[in-house]
Formats: structure tokens, sequence, C-alpha cells
């Protein structure tokens, strides 16, 4: 990085080395609508001389010890714990979301995620088959695909998709793509890495379910209903969105619910006591909004949030990209704020009567990333669990993750799982070897 203390200028790393760009992007502060830094606009060029620098590092790289690549990676982990401050600050100031949760999840969970993959590394194990009759001996050994850090081994280019994004997927030297977003960027990224066979892992939307029995604990529930729907904005791909509670507890649901979202606090991100932050950028803003409109046009009652509750910030950050937490209710399954992801601080709740409608309405969707089910019948949790289409179903918790477990979504929520297994197999090719003695 380079620049002035008025503005930070981004660099791309390439080859081990930062290197400046010929046009720049401005990125602003979430929280202040400021420009705050200028991000490098990369195209083919710059593609190119990221590629090649991958291909120099790749013989080197790849041929060394798992042992050896457990050390480099333990090596990273170690920095990022030492600059974990620094990388929370910088984190929440270009995503807009509170430092309290960049600080507690988002850089600890990178961390967690390079020892956990330093560690699985060390432990995976080779098929071996005989054929005794023809006296032949059958084994498979992995080659990587991709790279991982001397000088090449990791490149960060900067830029749009349009210009950037299609020159490094349409590459014919980048064998896989492994990209998180939305799903008409994977339809455009399918496109243009069919013609090469690429390997793809897809990770995107998600129009989540919360289904809520009447014989759910409340007092559990409802705290982690109001946090599953509005953390970090509300922009993780696996937040709840839709929120199908039983009838018979479907009044005190609601009434306790808006109670809880209300104290939901949206403050400025350094605000310690600020459970929300700002929303990514002013054109998503709008976007949110604009499903908060619509919802109200087709009848749907806004019980607390946007346009119905006073959002209290300080003057410098009135123009930041700030929302409440809006609660919508009386709203059809057909409408586009129940059927489309909104990626932002707004769910939708909604009541059910039996056990087998509210499977097909959870269904109902194009997508099928992660779902919640609270329930105190465990028989229920079971059958309920088995029929989402989803590829993560959590019961009475959320994100609760185990690193060797698959993570990934099912239909148009992506292609694809990752995972200590399932990150092995697709970051790697295997290769059958025959020896005839």
């Amino acid at each position: 990085m380079a620049g002035t203390k008025a503005l930070l200028m981004l660099e791309n790393f390439i080859g081990g080395k930062f290197l400046p760009c010929n046009s720049y992007i401005d990125s602003y502060d979430p929280s202040t609508g400021e420009v705050y830094c200028r991000v490098p606009d990369s195209g083919k060029e710059e593609i190119e001389a990221a590629v090649e620098a991958a291909r120099g590092a790749f013989p080197g790289w790849s041929s060394r010890s798992p042992q050896e690549r457990s050390r480099v990676l333990n090596q990273l982990a170690d920095l990022l714990e030492q600059s974990l401050e620094e990388l929370a600050q910088a984190e929440s100031k270009d995503q807009g979301k509170t430092l309290t949760l960049a600080r507690t999840m988002d850089i600890p969970r990178s961390v967690q995620n390079f020892r956990f993959f330093a560690s699985s590394i060390l432990h995976h194990t080779s098929e071996c088959t005989q054929m005794d009759q023809l006296g032949c001996l059958h084994y498979t050994v992995r080659t990587p695909v991709g790279i991982g850090v001397p000088s090449g081994v990791v490149n960060i280019v900067f830029g749009a998709g349009p210009r950037v994004g299609e020159a490094l997927v349409s590459h014919p030297e980048v064998p896989l793509i492994s990209f998180t977003g939305s799903q008409p960027t994977a339809e455009r990224i399918t496109q243009l890495s069919a013609p090469h066979c690429k390997k793809l892992s897809l990770e995107l939307g998600g129009k989540n379910p919360a289904i809520i029995f009447e014989d759910a604990n409340l007092e559990e529930c409802i705290p982690a209903t109001v946090r599953s729907s509005f953390a970090n904005q509300g922009e993780i791909c696996l937040c709840t969105s839709r929120i199908f509670v039983q009838k018979s507890i479907y009044s005190e649901f609601v009434k306790k619910f808006v109670e809880a979202t209300r104290k939901w606090k949206v403050g400025i991100p350094s605000d310690p006591s600020a459970s929300m932050g700002a929303l990514i950028s002013k054109a998503h803003l709008e976007k949110v909004r604009s499903y908060i409109q619509r919802a109200r046009a087709e009848g749907a009652q806004i019980q607390c949030g946007d346009g119905v509750d006073k959002l209290s910030l300080p003057s410098r950050n009135q123009a930041g990209y700030f929302m409440l937490p809006t609660v919508i209710t009386d709203i059809k399954d057909d409408s586009c704020c129940m059927k489309e992801e909104i990626f932002g601080p707004v769910t939708c709740v909604v009541p059910f009567d039996s056990e087998e409608e509210v499977i097909k309405r959870a269904n109902s969707v194009k997508y099928g990333l992660a779902a919640t089910v609270w329930s105190s019948n465990v028989g229920r949790i079971h059958r309920v669990a088995k029929k989402l289409q989803s590829g993560l179903v959590w019961t009475n918790c959320w994100l609760v993750r185990e690193l060797n477990l698959p993570f990934g979504g099912m239909k148009s929520s992506g292609i694809g799982r990752e995972g200590a297994k399932d990150s092995y197999d697709f970051f790697t090719e295997i290769k059958t070897i025959t020896i005839k003695h």
C-alpha cells in the first residue's frame, strides 16, 4: 500500500511486489459516504502478469512437502493474529460493519481457517488396491491445481468484474474458479469458463428460512433469530430472511421479535454498543429500501424499522449508508420480498399450520443454501431437516460451523462444497497409477 493520510491508495500485489495501476476506482467509507480509498481498476494486462507470476511460482511451491506448506500456513495465521486490530479496523472501514464484529468474528475466523487447513494437509491419505490375478497394484496421488506463498504464489488484483473479472475467468491458464457472489455473475463466469472446461466452485445467494414450531424455546429462539436476520446488516449469505412461525404462537412471536429487533442498535462502526453498522454502498442501500417500498405497496405491514422508526446518527455520519433492521408481516409467499435475495437487514414473518405445509413453502424458492429449525421435538427436527432443500440446516441454533464438514448450497445457491475433504478434492486433481509387477 502507498498513499497519503488524506486518501489511501491501494496497489495490486503481483509476484511479491506492490505495483501501481494506470487507472483507479473510488472506494467509499459506508459510514460517512465519503471517498476514503482508491482501488486499482485492473484489466487484462494485470491478469497476464499475475498468471505469469503464478506459473513461475507453481513448480517450487507445489513440490514442497506437506510439513513445509503447513508451517507456512501457520506462519500466516500468526501474522494475522499479530495484526488483528489493524486488520479489524480496515475491514470495518471498508465494509461498514461494526468494529466489534470484525474483531470477534471476521479476523479470528480467518486465523482459524489457516490453522485448520495447515493441520488438515498433514492427515490426508491415498487409496490403494491390488489385482493379484493380473499382478497389478493401483494407487492414487493428488496433484495441486492452484497455488498458495513465496513470491508469485499469492497475487491480488483489484478491479471491476466486467474488466478484470472476465479477464481472469476466461484466461486459458487459470484451471479453476472459486467464486462467492451473486447468481447472475456466476452465470457469466460459467459461460466464460465453459470453453476451457474449468472446475467451478460457486457459493451464491440464499433466501434462507427459519421454521419455528409451537414447541420452540422462544427465550433462545428470538435472540438467535434476530441475530440470524440482522447480523452484519443482513449482508451474510446465510442470514435468515423468511421466518415461518406456527399459528398458535405467531402473535406472541411477532410481538417479542419486534421488541427484540428494536433493541438491535444501529450505530457507527466504532461504537462498541452497536449491533449493526452501515450497508456496503449507497446503491445497495437504495436497492434494499426499494424492497420495503414494494412490500408496502403490496399491502404488507412494516412492523418496525425503515420508514417506521427514527434512526439517530452523529452529524458526520448522516450521509452514511445506514438503515434500521426491518420486520415485515402480512406478506404473501409470491411477493418479491419472499422470493428474491435482498441481502440486507430485512426479514419477513409469516404464519403456518402444519409441518407438511411449511416444508413445501420453505422449499418454494429457487435458492437452497441454509435453513434453521426450532423445535423441542427431536423426531420432527430430523424429519424436517431431511426434507428441506438446503445445503445446511441448523436446529435450535445458527451459524455453528465445523470446518471438517461440507459447506455449500443446493439449486441456485451454488455448485460444489467447501470443507476439509471437499476443498481437498476441489483444489487438487486425482491421478490413478497402475504398476504391473
